[in-house]
């Protein structure tokens, strides 16, 4: 089987899942070729059946934005022909499914065609999809894809509530590859804290709805409490905040240290106690999942598919979004009872492994080949009509 696989080269959630999901076929024995305008973040192209389209766009002093969609579809349509593909897989309704039905349509004119599986991740339907400039064109291209996936229940509820949805939905949930959280040499807990201090965590790409000011501030409470520091990983434009509360809070600046990206996340959540995920909006809560994979209980909001992740009084707790006092009370409680904390690393271990890549991977298999079967079913009984 030959797949495309069109997205986000970032770190975002959709990227990274893209990238895994693609180099994970690759180690089966499937050809994967990407199409995005970079290289994706943590795709390995020395994989022999990995194959990487940058997608060029030309500057032209006419156009104040450049014409990304229409290069994108180019670069699909060229792909397709030249490798002979047998399914595209857009992760993200805008702009991968809306380029690649424009794709699929200049392939009509040749008497071609393929395939689309459009998966959905989250702010392409509960942000930027339901903006008017936008919207029709992402329930035309969800409308228009062969087989539609999303990440967790929570996001089909919301897309089948937003969007005139006339197809089947299904849900295939992200994934964790456990085997990478095997064991933890590269860093030490002594380059963090001290014995005597438990260790707080918080990853993302720091935009707004991530509520890092949540962060701070439970972070803030707890420490009167139970002596600790604070990890926050992650660049973007909420930096200023936390510059802005170490300012207020001058007693607390050895006490949180900013690491900004780094290379060895897995290695650093298995060093801390708790994950501090207080977003208002997430579609699955894949910062979470990993964070479990390495041990780590999860303290967050029960805003959209988290509680599908993050089990109540199981793996960590869940408040509504915007209780700091519940999520402070909550992580006091976990870190003041080593008893419970050791219960719950190993349950969220647990639940880490029901999402593991081994028991995901199948069901993407078994989609994309019950896609192209209905696919060629349909072909044969138009050619007939």
């Amino acid at each position: 089987m030959k797949i495309g696989i069109l997205c986000y080269p970032t770190y975002g959630g959709s990227g990274i899942v893209a990238t895994e999901l693609g180099m994970s076929l690759a180690d089966k024995g499937f050809e994967v070729h990407f199409i995005s305008s970079a290289l994706p973040a943590r795709l390995d192209v020395t994989n022999p059946n990995i194959f990487f389209h940058k997608v060029n766009v030309q500057t032209y002093p006419l156009f104040q934005y450049q014409p990304y969609d229409i290069a994108l579809s180019s670069m699909i349509y060229r792909v397709v022909n030249l490798y002979k593909l047998d399914i595209l897989h857009a992760h993200y309704a805008i702009p991968y499914a809306y380029a690649a039905f424009t794709a699929k349509q200049m392939l009509k004119a040749d008497n071609k065609d393929i395939p689309l599986v459009t998966t959905l991740h989250g702010t392409d339907i509960t942000l930027v999809g339901q903006h008017p400039s936008y919207k029709h064109a992402v329930e035309f291209s969800i409308n228009q894809s062969d087989t539609i996936t999303s990440v967790s229940q929570s996001l089909k509820k919301d897309t089948l509530q937003f969007f005139n949805i006339q197809k089947e939905i299904q849900v295939i949930t992200n994934f964790i590859d456990n085997s990478v959280f095997d064991d933890c040499k590269t860093c030490q807990r002594e380059q963090f804290a001290s014995d005597d201090e438990k260790i707080l965590i918080h990853v993302s790409n720091l935009r707004p709805v991530k509520r890092i000011q949540d962060v701070l501030e439970i972070f803030k409470n707890v420490n009167k409490k139970v002596k600790s520091k604070l990890i926050i990983i992650g660049e973007g434009p909420e930096m200023e905040k936390i510059s802005e509360f170490m300012e207020n809070n001058p007693d607390l600046i050895g006490k949180i240290k900013l690491l900004g990206k780094v290379n060895n996340l897995y290695h650093i959540l298995q060093l801390s106690d708790v994950f501090l995920l207080p977003s208002e909006q997430e579609s699955f809560g894949l910062a979470a999942l990993e964070a479990m994979a390495a041990r780590t209980p999860v303290i967050s909001s029960n805003a959209g598919g988290i509680p599908e992740v993050n089990i109540q009084g199981e793996t960590g707790f869940l408040a509504e979004t915007g209780n700091v006092e519940a999520m402070s009370n909550y992580c006091i409680k976990l870190l003041s009872d080593e008893t419970l904390l050791s219960e719950m690393k190993k349950n969220a271990k647990a639940q880490a492994i029901h999402f593991d890549l081994k028991n995901i991977l199948p069901i993407y298999i078994e989609m994309y080949q019950n896609t192209i079967a209905k696919f060629e079913e349909a072909k044969l009984i138009n050619a007939g009509n």
